[in-house]
Parts: C-alpha cells; sequence; structure tokens
C-alpha cells in the first residue's frame, strides 16, 4: 500500500503523516516514511525511484503533490491511496510563517497554482483539530488495510 498525504504547505500534512505513522507502528503495520522535505533535487524524481526500488514495501510519502504530473505518476503505482490535507491559503500562509518555513511568496504561489488532487479522503485542517485530522485519516486508512486483507484473503487482489 501506498498512502500519500499532500497539501498544500501549512495545511497540517506532516502533522498528520506523522500521526498516522504513529497509529500504524502502534498497530504493528510497518511503513516506510519519506517526507519530501528530506530529499535533494530533483525531489520527486527520487522519491518515485525509492519506492519503484521497494515494491513490496508500505510507503506512507508526506508532500505537497501540488502538480498534477506529480499526481499521475505516483498514481501508476499499485494500492495509492491519497489523503488530501488542506486548510485555507491565509492559514497556510500564517502556520509557514510561525515555523519558520519557506518565503510566503512561495507559499502563496504553490496554494495558487495548486492542482487539487483526485483524493481518496480530505481533511480540513481549517475545521478540524489536528487529532481529530489523524483521527479520521487512520479511520480511513484501516478501511482500506481491511478491504486489502480481504481482497488478498479472497484471491482476487487488482493487478495481480
Amino acid at each position: 500500500m501506498i498512502l500519500v498525504v499532500c497539501g498544500p504547505p501549512g495545511a497540517g500534512k506532516t502533522t498528520v503523516a506523522l500521526g498516522l505513522n504513529r497509529r500504524l507502528e502502534a498497530d504493528s503495520y510497518d511503513f516506510q516514511v519519506v517526507h519530501t522535505d528530506d530529499l535533494a533535487t530533483p525531489v520527486y524524481d527520487h522519491l518515485f525511484e525509492r519506492v519503484a526500488d521497494a515494491p513490496e514495501a508500505n510507503w506512507l510519502l508526506d508532500g505537497t503533490f501540488y502538480k498534477a504530473k506529480w499526481q499521475a505518476r505516483i498514481r501508476g503505482f499499485p494500492d495509492v491511496y491519497v489523503v488530501l490535507v488542506t486548510a485555507g491559503r491565509d492559514t497556510c500562509v500564517r502556520r509557514n510563517y510561525e515555523r519558520d518555513g519557506i518565503p510566503d511568496r512561495a507559499v502563496k504561489t504553490i496554494y495558487d497554482e495548486f492542482d487539487w488532487p483526485d483524493a481518496d479522503f480530505t481533511v480540513d485542517t481549517d475545521i478540524l483539530r489536528v487529532e481529530t485530522a489523524v483521527d479520521l485519516a487512520y479511520e480511513r486508512v484501516q478501511e482500506w488495510l481491511r478491504e486489502a486483507e480481504t481482497v488478498e484473503i479472497g484471491g482476487e487482489r487488482d493487478g495481480a
């Protein structure tokens, strides 16, 4: 399974991804976690190489994925689920500033040029507290994991 936690800078995607990972680890699920902030340029090329090099692994990918070409490329892998973490533009700019992140102009540009994905699940951190967003996302991931286990047991796994 590949879980993609994406959204604009400052929306809360890394916080949600870390919370999801803690919950998955507590339930003995093993996911390889990659934060695009930790990768060298070209970031998404390196990310896709890592995933392609370990197709048997479960992945939790944390990045903006704000360009449609990156979204399409990750969707080319099997068993991909996209969790979109969103918030309003002003919220994203304020949060980014508070954490001394990338320049405000970059946040605004990414937000304005964001190719909003066809997400499998969306949490809006303007409306939800982070803990609630993590809880809801985790519940949905649990559903996906149960569905995948049911399909595997039934011998009708897609793409096999």
